[in-house]
């Protein structure tokens, strides 16, 4: 039995989370759920969008299946996302972008993973006026941000049979920062003789995405680079609604669809679950339950790719609802 914190979120965010915990359940691995409140419900109560109670229950629980969440205005947060990475030091952003039959998209037999440095670099928000008619933003990267990213991975490919890790960078100009991130990657790369290991410039890298994505695997990154060539994979694959994400650190992990949380569609059931549960497949791998996350990625697959009970946003009529008790019913036969 595991227990794990449940924040269903904002907007979207209820009906998605209801609908993934449906699959879940149907996977017979057993989960006591420690549901929590943050975001916009959480203000009136609480004063923050991010109660002291939802990281304690984090804390205790070590892990965390969470749905989108809005930052209101004048909180004093950038981001509830991001004020949750740096409180649990979540180091570690896994964005994997696979192509389902069925979901519109120029390409085909994408399967990518972005591992994206989550603490540091200029997304960090390091910065500062510099008199009234100027601006400055520091590039924070260290030896040790940048070796624990490499290393986790370079683990991750070797854990799920990944062949290559490519290493994304602009060290030809930014020589010290980039130059530092880039030279921990390769002595990293060493000790992973069994895994390929190249280097790209960002720019390129992202040209090279939109080329030919199949000859790409893992692909690991500072912080800001990675937040947008995880988002242009998501776009090979379809678009966000099937992009899942985990935010991972040392004693815990939060797993959540990468997309915002469609306040119109609120409480209505129509929008696709797909990248919540997806979440949840990547959730129980991080608990080994891999036997149980395989058999639900493969009838949600299935559901997709027939197409007959599927969101309106994939060309069908179904509810999130209806969409989810077609994968709890397509697993049944698996």
């Amino acid at each position: 039995m595991y227990r794990i914190t449940l924040i269903p979120g904002d907007g979207i965010g209820p009906d998605i989370t209801a609908a993934t915990k449906m699959v879940l359940a149907a996977s017979g691995v057993k989960i006591e759920w420690d549901e929590q409140v943050a975001g916009e419900e959480a203000i009136a109560g609480h004063g923050t969008p991010l109660p002291a109670e939802v990281i304690a229950s984090i804390r205790k629980n070590g892990v965390a299946l969470k749905g989108p969440l809005t930052t209101p205005v004048g909180t004093g947060f950038r981001s509830v996302n991001v004020a949750l990475r740096k409180e649990l030091d979540l180091y570690a952003n896994l964005r994997p972008a696979r192509t389902y039959p069925g979901v519109s998209s120029r390409f085909e037999n994408v399967d990518l993973v972005v591992v994206r440095e989550n603490t540091e670099d200029l997304y960090a928000g390091v910065e500062h006026m510099v008199g009234e008619d100027a601006a400055e933003s520091i590039k924070i990267i260290t030896r040790r941000g940048s070796e624990r990213i490499c290393r986790y991975a370079f683990e991750y490919a070797r854990k799920n049979n990944r062949r290559k890790v490519t290493a994304v960078h602009k060290a030809n100009i930014m020589k010290c920062t980039d130059g530092l991130f880039l030279a921990v990657a390769q002595d990293v790369a060493r000790n992973y003789p069994d895994i390929e290991f190249e280097d790209r410039i960002v720019d390129n890298m992202c040209m090279q995405l939109v080329q030919k994505p199949e000859l790409y695997d893992v692909l690991v990154a500072p912080n800001l680079y990675g937040d947008i060539i995880s988002d242009l994979c998501a776009g090979l694959v379809g678009g966000l609604g099937f992009a899942p994400g985990a935010n991972i650190g040392t004693a815990a992990a939060v797993f959540e669809p990468v997309h915002g949380s469609a306040p119109k569609y609120a409480g209505q059931d129509k929008a696709n679950p797909t990248a919540m549960i997806l979440s949840g497949v990547l959730m129980l791998r991080h608990l080994e339950e891999r036997e149980a996350a395989d058999r639900i990625e493969q009838a949600l697959a299935a559901v997709i790719r027939e197409g007959k009970t599927v969101t309106f946003d994939l060309g069908g009529m179904a509810s999130g609802r209806q969409m989810a008790e077609a994968v709890v019913e397509r697993m049944l036969r698996l």
